[in-house]
């Protein structure tokens, strides 16, 4: 298992070696054993360009994920806005690495199948969440 971290404009201090080994621990957790998933750190404007020119969406977003994912291969890139987590940790009374956990992990349930289109999903998606945000490393 492969996961690869960029920050694009943005500046972060992380515990990478942590982060890395929580979303390993996660996907084993879902039976993959092999994956390729890149974790891009960047500011606002750059992942509203991405939603405009890829899903023809003309708004802000906290998180992206692109699934290139084979079989029960892993491979993907989650695209996160530091700047819409620091606003949602603040909107939502919580700290800020604890947003930033949640919308990465919210990436990588995609590459694993959840979804969140309907109430039931959505349940299901803050669910499996909350259980990994339980065990997250720092």
């Amino acid at each position: 298992m492969e996961v690869f971290f960029h920050k694009e404009g943005v500046s972060l201090n992380l515990d990478f070696n942590s982060l890395e080994k929580w979303i390993k621990k996660a996907l084993k957790h879902f039976k993959y054993k092999k994956a390729e998933l890149g974790v891009i750190f960047c500011d606002d404007n750059y992942l509203k360009k991405i939603n405009v020119k890829y899903l023809n969406h003309d708004f802000f977003t906290d998180v992206i994920s692109f699934d290139y994912s084979e079989n029960k291969i892993i491979k993907g890139d989650v695209f996160v806005s530091v700047d819409r987590v620091k606003e949602n940790a603040s909107r939502f009374g919580v700290s800020f690495n604890d947003e930033l956990f949640r919308v990465i992990i919210h990436g990588v349930l995609h590459l694993c199948g959840f979804n969140d289109k309907t109430v039931e999903e959505k349940k299901e998606m803050r669910k499996q969440e909350n259980f990994f945000l339980n065990n997250k490393p720092l």
